[in-house]
């Protein structure tokens, strides 16, 4: 029987040419529309001290998102664990799980910018550790009536643990990762997973997932998301994509190398760069048919069951990302399987 596929929607509300404001409210209507078309779920991406993100505090943007929603679930993608207190974690994840009536879901990560996690002066030597120690606690903290912890970095004695998630035990968990040893972890620990890349990378990590799975004796990975993520934008024609798509990209290329350059670090400049980027198909510029095509054979090939696109990007304005989704979900989404 054929996967049923789903589609998600991924964010960065990285600065556009309004203000923060009108950006979060024309982000909020973008939303609203992937909620009405049946998205399963919004996934946002914490990034600190950098024009890719006016959004840095993912749980207050969400707190906004769960009431002006009904049906679409939301995860940060990732939060970052080491920069968290773990009790303050557990508390606002609990809140924004009742605030949505059960439609919160948990991505997390070590961080992959070093220079990000130094603006909170944590040493990224030792994000590792503290990325592990914070997951035992949250995992404890959602369901102990009383916390006790020891370990390096974090010690908790007879703490009352007052607040419960409206799921239970705790909503479901994600790892984004682009490395064998991410999705590895991913299985192992039974969480969801979405990945970037080309559709080669995308096609050996999610079969490792289900190698994986299948190993410990959690062979129904049909029940897991198992996801991969492409910047879209799609148009009537090649032509207005390419031309609108373009600038758009290299105001979002400035945005995520913002920081990396400013340490004068080029280690990701070809990763995110437009040919490169286009020749893999990890970015997805061009008509419905185009589009439509490149998404499937990304599906039929990798085996994923959740497609997330993100459609608001650089400078593209507020009506060019709801042309794009609407296209995608008036003509590509009901031709997809």
């Amino acid at each position: 029987m054929p996967t049923k596929i789903e589609f998600g929607m991924f964010d960065w509300v990285d600065r556009g040419p309004k203000s923060v404001a009108q950006l979060y409210e024309s982000r909020l209507k973008l939303i609203e529309s992937a909620d009405r078309a049946g998205f399963y779920g919004y996934h946002l991406a914490e990034h600190h001290s950098t024009s890719l993100s006016m959004a840095p505090s993912p749980s207050v943007f969400f707190a906004a998102l769960a009431q002006r929603t009904r049906h679409i679930r939301f995860s940060p993608m990732a939060y970052l664990l080491p920069m968290y207190h773990p009790l303050r974690l557990i508390e606002e994840v609990c809140m924004l799980d009742h605030l949505s009536n059960g439609r919160m879901e948990l991505g997390i990560s070590r961080g992959v910018s070093p220079y990000e996690i130094a603006t909170y002066s944590v040493d990224p030597e030792e994000t590792r550790e503290i990325f592990t120690e914070v997951l035992e606690i949250f995992r404890r903290g959602m369901s102990d009536e009383v916390l006790n912890y020891t370990g390096k970095h974090f010690e908790f004695r007879d703490v009352p643990m007052t607040m419960k998630p409206f799921q239970k035990p705790y909503p479901p968990l994600w790892y984004p990762s682009f490395s064998e040893s991410g999705v590895e972890f991913a299985a192992r620990e039974g969480m969801h997973f979405m990945s970037l890349g080309p559709p080669s990378l995308i096609t050996k990590l999610i079969a490792r997932y289900r190698e994986v799975a299948a190993d410990i004796g959690n062979g129904g990975t049909d029940k897991m998301k198992l996801g991969a993520m492409r910047q879209i934008y799609v148009a009537e024609t090649e032509d207005e994509a390419f031309a609108v798509a373009k600038p758009a990209y290299d105001d979002w290329y400035r945005s995520i190398l913002e920081l990396w350059h400013q340490k004068n670090d080029h280690a990701y400049d070809d990763f995110f760069a437009w040919e490169p980027c286009l020749a893999g198909e990890t970015i997805l510029i061009g008509s419905v048919d185009t589009v439509r095509d490149q998404i499937q054979r990304l599906i039929t090939e990798s085996g994923i069951n959740y497609f997330v696109g993100s459609f608001a990007w650089g400078s593209l304005s507020p009506e060019e990302s709801h042309r794009s989704l609407d296209l995608f979900t008036s003509r590509i989404a009901p031709e997809i399987h």
